[in-house]
């Protein structure tokens, strides 16, 4: 009687522990959250042209995980979803996204938020075409000098006279409400703008705030203080194109038009260990060792305090 009563008692602790799980996932269904699609800088890795070593074995064995920069915001409740960047890897990255918001039954998101005109922000678009996807006016985020040069330029012109986006104008500190659960707010940051302004994002869950700066000169030079505007989110991906230096060796580092990682570490050396965590570094060169979750340098970042965003990361918003 002893022994069956025991069996009784691991069975009920055995259906508590399923019905906790089953509650947990059940939560998580309601849940807003942001995934990382991509770390990469714009050329990705392997990189065209590239003989160094980083490259090499990549070029034979392609990692799968290497994508352009990109997030993916998903609204359980709501049932949508929504790419930051258009990237050359759209295509896996949008069957990412899917894989992760189950419920959508296409691969296509509800908007397409775009930073700039620099070729791994918004040369995914071509994707959208009748060439490929033949998308039905999919709403495209973008600041006024974007959407003019999408609407003036060809090949992004044919996308919009033949409905395939529809350019949705942004406005320099204005939010735009996306659903009960997400609204995102563009704001300008330093860099080079040829063909375009280029901005961040603050992106505002039900709980949480995320801040989006994959592309700028340096911290200095904007008319913000990143310390401050770190402060008021909760996470905060940042431009760390390069590592330091020696990665460039043929330039000044004050000639480079991203802030090096060392230097926003020191930047940020003082901050308490709440904010420092806060803290996710994106954007990696191909020859940035940060790629390398055992390099010495990965190492010393999350020794510092720091993190760095991979792919595949979900984050509850």
């Amino acid at each position: 009687m002893p022994r069956f009563l025991g069996l009784i008692i691991l069975l009920l602790v055995i259906i508590s522990c399923n019905n906790q799980k089953l509650k947990e996932e059940a939560g998580s269904v309601d849940a807003a959250s942001l995934i990382i699609l991509g770390t990469l800088q714009d050329g990705g890795s392997p990189h065209i042209g590239c003989k160094k070593a980083c490259c090499k074995k990549l070029f034979e064995k392609p990692d799968p995980t290497r994508k352009v920069v990109s997030l993916g915001l998903i609204d359980f409740e709501n049932k949508q979803t929504w790419l930051m960047e258009a990237t050359p890897d759209i295509t896996s990255q949008l069957k990412d996204l899917k894989k992760v918001a189950k419920f959508q039954e296409t691969e296509t998101p509800n908007g397409i938020f775009i930073t700039h005109a620099h070729i791994g922000h918004y040369a995914g678009l071509m994707y959208l075409g009748k060439e490929a996807l033949g998308a039905k006016n999919l709403p495209i985020y973008a600041m006024p000098r974007m959407k003019s040069y999408l609407e003036t330029n060809g090949p992004w012109s044919q996308l919009v006279s033949q409905n395939n986006i529809f350019l949705s104008r942004l406005k320099k500190d204005s939010s735009v409400i996306l659903s009960s659960n997400f609204s995102i707010t563009p704001f300008t940051v330093p860099h080079r703008d040829e063909y375009s302004e280029t901005v961040g994002y603050k992106i505002k869950g039900p709980n949480k705030t995320a801040l989006f700066i994959p592309d700028i000169n340096k911290w200095s030079i904007w008319e913000k203080r990143i310390i401050d505007e770190i402060a008021m989110v909760d996470y905060a991906f940042i431009d760390a194109t390069f590592y330091d230096g020696n990665e460039i060796n043929t330039r000044k580092i004050s000639e480079i038009p991203h802030p090096f990682v060392i230097e926003s570490m020191e930047l940020f050396k003082g901050l308490p260990a709440s904010e420092k965590s806060k803290i996710y570094f994106i954007h990696f060169n191909h020859t940035n060792p940060l790629l390398n979750p055992q390099s010495k340098q990965s190492k010393n970042v999350i020794k510092q305090g720091f993190k760095i965003a991979r792919f595949g990361q979900v984050i509850n918003l």
